[in-house]
Order: structure tokens, then sequence, then C-alpha cells
């Protein structure tokens, strides 16, 4: 199977580079759960691919050139001399790579441990690839930018004004800033996405602990509630940054900020519930997970206690997205439901 994967992407660059024409992208976080299926849909494409990585790894295509260059947090321009030579002839670059959102960080100080990565490092790489002469820097942002927790109904909104105060939406926020100060001074396009939950074929963190639960044959006290939480299905989301990469499909999102989701608001409880059906549908044991109708104040109160309040709030909270404008501005839809998403998971 993976010489057939190979024998593709090899054939497909082979393609490419016939073409005097072929469009050179460079992605970041190539080896992460984003960053590995941005790399398989360009390479679908026929684009040329280079990938930053921290070390040399062999999770990716052959096809692609790796460019290592360790800990992003220790990027400087003064010593960037070889990353800027890889930049050159790049039209498109994709920054997908983060230090990602810790629930208990124990970093004696995390505001300056995200910033290197999240904020500095980003405005290093945007300030390289301008004087490399790349016309547009797609940057990976985070909902969070806009904050935490919204009232039923009423949806964040690109255009909200709010800086955060947690330390991974504040360190995204200031790369933000700074990319768009950026785009004023050098004439490099910026595209800004701030995704909420992804999910998808490969997954981790809260999102496989969950289907974990619904794997369990115990009683969950998860029936009962009545939030609504926006999620982005990670092919969904991959088709949406194909679309930024192709400038002259998305002549409209330069130096936007751009939100998306599925556009199909769940509960938690209706999450449980799709995924436990999506499970059943592709698995040969008995699936018993039991959602147990109880009082979200009850739950609340407890996770709060044993100090759990973040997951709570993620568990019972309303996060919602207003996604409109990337569908009026760019005219963009959703290319997968999140039934046939979380199909998708539970046959991995």
């Amino acid at each position: 199977m993976l010489q057939k994967q190979r024998f593709k992407y090899e054939s497909l660059l082979e393609n490419s580079r016939q073409s005097s024409f072929a469009m050179k992208v460079f992605v970041t976080g190539a080896t992460g759960f984003l960053g590995g299926a941005i790399i398989k849909d360009l390479l679908s494409e026929a684009y040329e691919v280079k990938a930053l990585v921290r070390q040399s790894s062999k999770v990716l295509p052959l096809v692609v050139e790796q460019v290592v260059v360790g800990d992003l947090a220790n990027l400087k321009l003064s010593d960037s001399g070889s990353l800027s030579r890889n930049l050159t002839g790049i039209e498109v670059v994709v920054h997908t790579a983060a230090r990602v959102h810790i629930m208990n960080d124990d970093a004696f100080d995390p505001l300056a441990e995200f910033r290197k990565v999240n904020r500095d490092a980003t405005l290093v790489l945007a300030r390289l690839a301008a004087q490399s002469g790349v016309k547009r820097f797609v940057f990976l942002s985070s909902i969070k930018v806009n904050g935490e927790i919204t009232r039923p109904d009423n949806p964040f909104t690109p255009d909200d004004e709010y800086i955060p105060n947690e330390p991974y939406g504040l360190s995204k926020y200031e790369a933000e800033q700074g990319l768009l100060a950026l785009a004023k001074e050098t004439g490099m396009e910026v595209v800004i996405i701030r995704p909420p939950l992804i999910y998808g074929p490969g997954v981790g963190g809260n999102f496989l602990s969950m289907i974990k639960w619904m794997t369990r044959p115990v009683p969950l006290p998860f029936g009962a509630i009545y939030n609504k939480r926006s999620l982005v299905a990670l092919d969904n989301l991959v088709s949406f940054i194909s679309l930024c990469v192709d400038r002259k499909k998305s002549l409209k999102a330069v130096n936007q900020v751009l939100l998306i989701s599925d556009g199909q608001d769940v509960s938690t409880s209706q999450l449980l519930k799709k995924v436990r059906q999506a499970l059943n549908c592709h698995s040969n044991s008995v699936m018993k997970a039991l959602l147990v109708p109880f009082p979200v104040n009850i739950l609340m109160f407890i996770a709060r206690v044993i100090g759990k309040g973040d997951m709570a709030n993620r568990l019972f909270g309303s996060l919602q997205v207003d996604s409109s404008k990337i569908r009026d501005l760019l005219g963009w839809q959703p290319v997968v439901t999140m039934d046939e998403q979380l199909e998708k998971i539970s046959k991995e």
C-alpha cells in the first residue's frame, strides 16, 4: 500500500516538474495531524512541496523535500540563511506548526513558551518568506483568539474585537497582528484561518479520549447537555486551505481573518451519540456506552472541585463559529458532513 502511494506521489511530482508552471508550496508542521493531511492533498493536486521539519522524518512521502530546522522556538533571523535559500522559488507558505494548547501546562512561564513558537517563530518565518519573494503566507491560527465560550446563538465572528487573556490564544493573536503589519510593510499576502476543534482520521487529544469513552461498557453522565459547539472536519479544513493556496481562486482572501466550521453545530450529547453510532457501524464488538441524563450544574461543580474546570467548559459550554464569511466571500462549501467524517474515523 505504501509503495503504491509513493508511486502515485512520484508520478504526480514528475508530471508537475515537466511543467514550468508547477507551483511550489512550503508546509510547516508537516508531520502533524493537519500538516500531513495538507501535504497529501497538495501532492494529489500535483504541487511541488517542501516541508519544514524538526528532524528528518520517514513519515513523509519521498517526493517531499524536507527542510530540517530543529526546534522552532530557536528560530532567529540572524542564523536562518539556509531556510531563506529553501524559501526561494516558493509561492505559498502554509504555516501549521505551533505550540499547541496544553490542559495542564507545567512550564514556568507558559505565555513566554507559547510566544517563542506561536508568535516569534511565526514572524521570523514570515519575514524570511517575504524577503525570499513568497507571494502568500497562510497562517493557521485558532478560534481561541475569539475566546473560549459563546452565548447560545451568539457565535464568534471574524470582526469580533477581543484580546484573549489565556497564553495560547494571546500568542496566536499577537502572531496575527504581526502578520497583518508585515503584509502592509512588504506586500506579501496574508491569509489567517481560525479553526475550532479539528477532527478526522488520526485525531488525538480530547477528541480521541471521547472516542475511547464511547467504547467502554459504562454509563456516562452526559445525556442531557444542551450546549452548541462548532467543529471542523479535517477534510473540510484541508479543502479550504487548498482553496487559499490557489491564489487565483481566492483573491478575496488576501489579508483577511477567516473563521471556518462544518456549519453544523451540535451539543456534546449529540456529538457523543454520533460518535457511538459511527463506531457501532464499523465494529464487531458490542458498544455498551450509555449516555445518562444528569444535571449539568452538578457536573460543573464536581469538575471544578477536582480541578477540571477547563475540561468542563469544553464539555458543557457553547462555542459557536459564524463561518458565513468564507462562503459569501470565496464560495467555499464543506466537502463532507460530520457523520461522513466520523465514519472515516471509525474505520481506522
